[in-house]
């Protein structure tokens, strides 16, 4: 998968800066979501660090798996698709999912993303944080 080298570089060379202190995100382990097969994720801020303002994860779909039908309330959700193509549907209204395409899921709509052949690479952010 050629999305993979990409997020890969989030591994090798990536740090998080909050003010003027950066931390490697190498470190940062990926998980295996919790309820949806083939979904992993790597959380590089979490609601402990904003006081529960926000959080920022990297998704990574694998081909042919979907982050299936569910809902965030009271969190909005954004997702910026940095490579790969899928598919979001939110609130009756598909959205074709590219690199470049940003997404803003309101808080207490049902939605669902399905990758592509190729599988999806996104991040998304939830405010307020989701915990």
């Amino acid at each position: 998968m050629q999305y993979q080298d990409l997020f890969d570089q989030f591994d090798a060379n990536g740090r998080l800066y909050a003010g003027a202190a950066g931390r490697p995100l190498g470190p940062v382990p990926w998980a295996a979501h919790p309820a949806f097969a083939g979904v992993q994720l790597k959380p590089l801020v979490t609601a402990a660090e904003t006081g529960g303002a926000f959080s920022y994860h990297l998704v990574r779909i694998q081909p042919g798996c979907e982050i299936g039908l569910h809902t965030h309330d009271p969190q909005f959700e954004t997702h910026e698709v940095i490579a790969g193509a899928g598919v979001c549907e939110c609130g009756g209204q598909r959205i074709g999912y590219q690199p470049g395409v940003v997404a803003i899921l309101p808080a207490g709509v049902p939605h669902k993303v399905a990758a592509g052949p190729e599988g999806l690479c996104l991040f998304a952010k939830f405010m307020p944080a989701l915990t």
